[in-house]
């Protein structure tokens, strides 16, 4: 029986525990879904909810050169705060979807365990955007199983209200001034 259970967890056979939240780090019901939303204790993968704030989503009007600019800083700022005081980073990425629960989600999978702890614990007492800042360890280990293919070939059907991330892209250049030397696995 416990091998069963073991081989379920956090699929969609699972009764008890929330698939989309095992796998996505999120869920679109939140605190009111029937299912366990399980915080782990230790990850390497560090949540920052709805931290980018996409300026095409406000009252003004920006071009698109200047949101993707707005964005390249924002991901650079953040990238380099987080590696510089926290530990290296395997891997980071921040989603464009517009459901609230992935709205402005960055995703950060440091390379140790106490590192993304070090984050949470920092990153719970500051404030970005004159917003306070909300982190925590996220169940997500697979970036590949969180992201949404049909978004990546351009067929998602769901639009920007998918239950699986839609990762807002960097370019080449950055990616390379960002993760150096080290294999960055482009396909997330």
């Amino acid at each position: 029986m416990a091998e069963y259970l073991a081989s379920i967890f956090g699929t969609e056979k699972d009764k008890v525990n929330c698939a989309f939240y095992h796998k996505i780090g999120a869920c679109r019901h939140g605190d009111q879904c029937s299912r366990l939303h399980n915080k782990p204790t230790f990850s390497q993968t560090v949540m920052l909810q709805n931290l980018y704030q996409n300026p095409t989503r406000g009252i003004t009007t920006v071009s698109p050169e200047e949101e993707q600019s707005h964005f390249e800083e924002f991901f650079e700022d953040v990238f380099i705060e987080c590696e510089e005081k926290y530990g290296p980073i395997e891997k980071m990425h921040v989603c464009d979807n517009l459901g609230d629960h992935l709205i402005g989600n960055v995703y950060i999978k440091f390379r140790f365990e106490e590192d993304a702890e070090k984050a949470v614990q920092s990153l719970n007492n500051r404030w970005f955007n004159a917003q306070p800042v909300r982190a925590e360890l996220s169940p997500v280990t697979n970036f590949k199983e969180a992201c949404c293919h049909q978004f990546d070939v351009g067929q998602c059907g769901r639009g920007g209200f998918c239950n699986f991330w839609h990762i807002k892209p960097i370019p080449h250049k950055l990616r390379r001034f960002l993760y150096g030397g080290q294999k960055y696995d482009y396909d997330h």
